[in-house]
């Protein structure tokens, strides 16, 4: 069975082992980063725990355009009450449970929380490799991202959810 909580400050060791299994040493979130984000917007950075292992998890700010500009990956800010749109910075999942649908419940979460905000959608960006993933789970590819994060190519994929927003 699997449990999905806001983050707390003790996640932040067992975050951090995850998001560097998944990401690269350019394209991790830095330590730092996962702090600010667990001060700043624990409303939108949802655990996944099972058996009391936390093994993955969604985060990112709320941000007013549909598509994630890098300065996100340094500051962000408090998030607004609605509107805007669910940016995902980071989703993971522990190497030893992927292929097990966690990142689909934490995205599912995620859609959850955009309709109780009335926020307009959820915006990220991946690697080619994800595209079709996040398009089964009803993303639509906007094309390349100016984002130089990492040194990679990354693809804008936006899903806007019917019910909420203005």
């Amino acid at each position: 069975m699997i449990q999905l909580r806001n983050v707390q400050s003790i996640d932040l060791e067992p975050l951090l082992f995850i998001e560097n299994e998944g990401f690269s040493k350019e394209e991790a979130a830095t330590k730092e980063a996962f702090v600010e984000r667990i001060q700043l917007i624990p409303d939108t950075f949802i655990v996944a725990v099972r058996e009391g292992e936390l093994i993955g998890y969604i985060n990112g700010p709320i941000i007013s355009q549909p598509y994630i500009t890098d300065d996100l990956f340094g500051r962000i800010k408090k998030n607004p009450a609605t509107g805007g749109f669910q940016s995902v910075l980071g989703l993971a999942v522990s190497k030893h449970v992927r292929n097990q649908g966690i990142a689909k419940i934490l995205i599912d979460k995620m859609e959850e929380l955009v309709v109780e905000n009335q926020r307009e959608g959820i915006t990220l960006t991946c690697k080619q490799e994800l595209v079709t993933f996040y398009e089964r789970l009803g993303f639509v590819n906007h094309g390349v991202s100016d984002s130089q994060h990492g040194g990679v190519r990354w693809y804008n994929m936006v899903k806007l959810i019917e019910g909420s927003g203005k």
